[in-house]
């Protein structure tokens, strides 16, 4: 029987998960290594805040999240994201950033003209045989 392995965490759960790591090696004695991965916990929770209180400029943004300037200017006039700049200087926080989802690459690429081209024959071929 196959074990499914588990789904790593993201950036954002790992501070949690290194707490209740430190938790169990602390029930164990190991106070030294736990108190390191609080403290590394702590460390990237910090960044983790400060990374998303970043406010960007809307060319920025644009080029983080995927949409254009002129789309995220829009939504902040709109008020559809908080503006945390000034009136005619807008910045989004990158916590208020949308993202734009990856599009799919197509399963299996279109078959060029020629390509179909050759397909039909062979097809005709052994649908008629040959003559």
């Amino acid at each position: 029987m196959k074990r499914r392995m588990k789904d790593p965490p993201t950036v954002e759960a790992l501070p949690a998960d290194w707490r209740k790591k430190a938790k169990s090696l602390r029930r164990y004695g190991g106070e030294t290594p736990a108190t390191a991965i609080e403290r590394c916990a702590d460390d990237l929770e910090a960044t983790l805040v400060e990374r998303d209180e970043t406010t960007l400029s809307l060319v920025e943004a644009a080029r983080e999240s995927g949409y254009s300037r002129d789309h995220l200017g829009r939504l902040v006039r709109n008020g559809k994201i908080p503006n945390a700049g000034r009136p005619n200087a807008p910045r989004i926080a990158r916590r208020h950033l949308p993202r734009k989802a990856p599009a799919e690459a197509p399963l299996a690429a279109e078959p060029r003209a020629r390509e179909r081209s050759n397909v039909q024959i062979v097809q005709s071929i052994i649908q008629k045989g040959m003559e």
